[in-house]
């Protein structure tokens, strides 16, 4: 085995022909099918330096990552978002085409296809890209400003698949069905739903998997063990549902804090443990606990973190890059989250966690959703000193339909330190949630604009 940080070739799918990587309503796909099906395509493609990847279903979204790689070109991820959004990475990325699985997706590209069909022809052998090679751009979600974008390579993510498979055990000989409501663009749906399965013991279904019913229906239609890949929005919803779900072999966690109370209310309900991945866009998945167990994280095998004046991340395949959460190293392997980069908040010479708030706002009987708002135009600010702002105050957004402002802060008082009160609170209806659970700033300063 090569090692991951060279340039040395590493396999384009690690599983033997006939293991199942995705599972679609039509029937299994198969390593020898994904691999023929990615040649042909890459023979296909025009000649660009980039492939705009607008596929929605995770075989799709893997097969042009695939055959983007193959023909020497970068899969763009550019995820959901509004259409002036796509036309600002078109316009950045210009020698591209872009492609997608459902002939409505709109694109910003002349030169545009529709995925073709899964060919069946004569099986293509086994191929390699050299590990060095960066084969996708990622972008973080854009909630606390403008989109970034982290080039990816081919030894990172490999080594990203084959760390999650020791990290959780997985087994090649009784490979794990994922169902992910998780869209395969985002980095952790990409590294867990689309990259895990062509170099794990794993297999990912492709169809709709996002509401409860639909979940019900896709983990029925996977075999066991079954693994949950999800969010804590989800798993809120989940357990406000009464439907059963097929037995579980696991729940992942990610994208947002996991509340150890709701981890063990999962548990308790879906008899199967629960654990949480830390990771960042620019990072990808680097460790991962139970939160029911132990608040402290393990991390990934081949991941280092060096403490100078600031936590620098070593991993196989990838620069080392600087930590924006602070942490304290336990032991070589393990560590104890102290914020989240852009978490902590200062007024009035006190400090308080934006997580803390929003869980506490949350945990209020009757409140369906909330979320604090900080006092500066970019939460990507990791402190607010009110001294520069002496009228800084909090703002809070709620979902309670029973319940009214005052009655809110009525319960918060008591609750959370004086100074952290919201000047204002406002009741919605909903709170403008993606795909992921998280909440775009600009979305929410409109609704305290309408309220």
């Amino acid at each position: 085995m090569s090692a991951l940080g060279d340039g040395s070739p590493l396999p384009l799918i690690g599983r033997p022909d006939d293991a199942v990587l995705f599972r679609t309503a039509a029937g299994p796909i198969t390593a020898a099918q994904a691999n023929t099906a990615a040649h042909h395509l890459a023979e296909a493609l025009p000649e660009r330096r980039y492939l705009l990847n607008l596929c929605r279903s995770r075989s799709g979204f893997a097969l042009a990552t695939l055959a983007a790689a193959l023909r020497g070109q970068i899969s763009i991820a550019p995820g959901d978002g509004p259409a002036e959004r796509l036309r600002a990475i078109a316009t950045r990325f210009a020698d591209a085409s872009s492609i997608a699985d459902d002939p409505a997706t709109p694109s910003p590209l002349a030169a545009h296809r529709c995925l073709p069909p899964w060919p069946q022809a004569a099986l293509m052998p086994a191929a390699s890209i050299p590990a060095a090679q960066v084969v996708a751009i990622v972008f973080t979600s854009g909630s606390t400003g403008e989109p970034l974008a982290y080039h990816k390579s081919w030894g990172e993510l490999v080594w990203r698949s084959r760390a999650a498979a020791t990290q959780f055990a997985l087994s090649p000989a009784h490979p794990v069905a994922i169902v992910g409501t998780v869209p395969p663009a985002h980095m952790y749906g990409f590294e867990t739903t689309v990259l895990l399965p062509l170099h794990a013991g794993a297999s990912s279904w492709c169809g709709a998997a996002f509401y409860p019913d639909d979940l019900r229906r896709a983990l029925a239609a996977c075999p066991a063990p079954r693994v949950l890949v999800t969010t804590p929005l989800h798993l809120r919803s989940l357990l406000r549902h009464s439907l059963d779900l097929p037995p579980l072999a696991r729940i992942v966690s990610a994208t947002a804090p996991l509340d150890a109370s709701i981890a063990a209310a999962a548990e308790a309900r879906f008899g199967a443990p629960v654990e949480e991945i830390f990771g960042a866009t620019e990072l990808g998945s680097i460790a991962s606990r139970r939160p029911t167990d132990t608040p402290l994280w393990r991390l990934y095998p081949g991941i280092r973190i060096g403490i100078a004046d600031a936590p620098i991340v070593s991993r196989p395949g990838a620069e080392p890059c600087p930590l924006a959460d602070a942490i304290e190293m336990q032991d070589a392997e393990h560590f104890r989250l102290l914020g989240r980069g852009g978490d902590v908040i200062k007024l009035a010479g006190r400090r308080a966690s934006l997580a803390g708030l929003n869980r506490i706002l949350n945990e209020i009987e009757g409140v369906e959703d909330g979320v604090f708002l900080a006092p500066t135009e970019s939460m990507a600010e990791s402190m607010i000193d009110d001294a520069a702002q002496p009228v800084a105050r909090m703002q809070a957004l709620f979902v309670a339909p029973a319940h009214s402002p005052s009655e809110i802060l009525a319960a918060l008082r008591g609750r959370i330190d004086p100074v952290f009160l919201p000047r204002r609170l406002v009741r919605v209806a909903a709170l403008p949630r993606d795909a992921l659970g998280k909440l775009p700033r600009q979305a929410l300063l409109a609704l305290l604009d309408d309220g």
